[in-house]
């Protein structure tokens, strides 16, 4: 196993796209179980901090260490196995989402879940429950995972398997493989019902797997994944559809959500009719006019825009008239309209989706501040009026910011562009209270990015202290040391109360 320990070398493992830094003495990187299981036995006899570092992905500074040893899972990137027939397959952690999502589908699999950064680790959408624009219809990571393997702060292996381990009522036991029981309580609140990635997956009778995902890594080590695939839906129509105002492009939104959602019948699950979506996602003004000058083709006159996908059988031209249907009667411009029915078309339009969250953190980092987005999810019934009374609260301060996102899921990413440091310290207040506004309608302040390091203060705000000190009494069942990603979901001073 390789330990690093000069500055140049361990540089890149201090930080992650939220733009906060850290530090270490030194960075392992293991090659397989036994290595894991060597670093963690001697942390956990001298109390030193693990630091589990995915890609550098995040936005919540989850892989920013403060002291102690970095753990680098970059090695442990195989595919053990993939099985066609049943529609599983097994990874490290390491392995790449892009990577894993083309191999499966040159098999004529597919799976679903697909965070916005897809050089991300599967690992790390585990740890975090990652989630997409196909949440819409597919639901995030979690639905996906139906196996973990989990070494544990004293080195003791987990085998979690879905549907095996479930809770009785909010007592639970967990046995590890060397036979050992580990008996816990599951702290007892109310989960958001909207989408929502804050602190740990806490639920009666719940399937214990849950618990591990989402847990940021603080709860063990993920060193194997089994995933569920589905069949590879291979016609499918991307659109980006274009509106003259934000009520235009909103009320297509909530229509197209309420014609997709489907419907129980006799025990059987329907769609109410041929509209499907499995992904509506929403650009407002200030995010076409960012993006102008890289797409000229955006129409000048359009207020909003509306990114929405649909898989299509054998009824395509039925499919597309009801949606272009759909697109007058919310005065939008069915002419204007970017239609992709080809794999490389919908790549394009892909693109579009994403680039504004690119130019965002172009714009930040040319401003050498930190980036300030919100990733705040509301019930559905909410969504219009906090959106905006959100926008007329920036509109007074006279801020910049751009809104897109999962607005298919009453999920937000408002991202503020401060010119100056003065602008950016009046954003902060902002995003504060835009948060706060959140919670108090029962949504959350963190709908698919975690909590890590940098937003474990509004976890408390969303439950209370007792729940968190709740959360930090469970985590010391599992790490009675506080060696694993400490500081990830709630202060370290939590754990020290105990």
């Amino acid at each position: 196993m390789i330990v690093k320990t000069e500055p140049d070398e361990i540089r890149k493992y201090l930080s992650d796209e939220s733009g906060y830094k850290g530090y270490c003495d030194n960075v392992c990187f293991p090659e397989n179980e036994n290595d894991i299981i060597e670093v963690v036995k001697q942390c956990n006899a001298t109390k030193t901090k693990i630091t589990i570092s995915g890609n550098g992905t995040g936005l919540t500074s989850g892989r920013v260490p403060e002291g102690g040893v970095v753990l680098s899972m970059e090695k442990l990137n195989a595919i053990p196995e993939i099985n066609e027939n049943e529609k599983y397959v097994l990874v490290q952690p390491a392995v790449i989402l892009n990577d894993l999502q083309n191999l499966v589908e040159n098999r004529g699999l597919f799976y679903p879940p697909d965070p916005t950064e897809r050089n991300c680790f599967i690992g790390a959408t585990v740890s975090t429950n990652s989630s997409g624009a196909r949440t819409f219809k597919y639901g995030p990571t979690r639905n996906y995972v139906f196996g973990l393997r989990v070494i544990l702060a004293n080195g003791k292996i987990l085998n979690l398997k879905r549907g095996r381990d479930i809770a009785a009522g909010f007592k639970a036991v967990i046995q590890a493989e060397d036979g050992t029981d580990i008996f816990f309580t599951i702290p007892e609140f109310e989960m958001p019902k909207t989408k929502n990635a804050a602190g740990y997956y806490c639920k009666n009778n719940m399937d214990l797997i849950d618990l591990f995902i989402g847990s940021e890594g603080t709860l063990g080590i993920i060193t194997g994944i089994e995933l569920k695939l589905i069949d590879l839906p291979t016609n499918i129509m991307s659109c980006v559809t274009f509106f003259n105002s934000d009520d235009d492009a909103l009320n297509f939104i909530e229509e197209a959500r309420n014609l997709s959602k489907p419907i129980m019948t006799n025990s059987t699950i329907k769609t109410v009719n041929l509209f499907s979506a499995r992904g509506l996602e929403y650009f407002d003004n200030y995010s076409l006019r960012f993006l102008s000058d890289n797409y000229p083709r955006i129409p000048e006159t359009s207020k909003a825009a509306v990114w929405y996908e649909q898989e299509i059988n054998d009824n395509e031209e039925e499919i597309f008239l009801l949606w272009t249907n759909l697109i007058k009667k919310h005065n939008g411009s069915e002419e204007l309209s970017w239609f992709a029915f080809d794999k490389n078309e919908q790549e394009k339009l892909k693109e579009f989706r994403h680039a504004v969250a690119v130019k965002v953190n172009e714009f930040i980092a040319g401003k050498g501040l930190k980036k300030i987005g919100t990733d705040v999810a509301v019930p559905d019934k909410d969504f219009r009026k906090y959106y905006n009374t959100t926008k007329e609260k920036i509109e007074k301060a006279r801020l910049r910011y751009v809104v897109y996102g999962h607005v298919g899921n009453s999920h937000i990413h408002l991202n503020f562009l401060p010119a100056n440091l003065e602008e950016y310290n009046a954003a902060r207040i902002l995003y504060k209270e835009i948060c706060l506004d959140a919670i108090k309608l029962k949504g959350t302040f963190s709908a698919e990015h975690g909590v890590g390091k940098s937003k474990r203060d509004y976890l408390i705000m969303m439950y209370g202290e007792d729940i968190v000190k709740k959360m930090a009494m469970l985590k010391k069942i599992f790490d009675p040391n506080d060696i694993l990603n400490i500081g990830n979901i709630f202060e370290e001073k939590y754990l020290k109360e105990l």
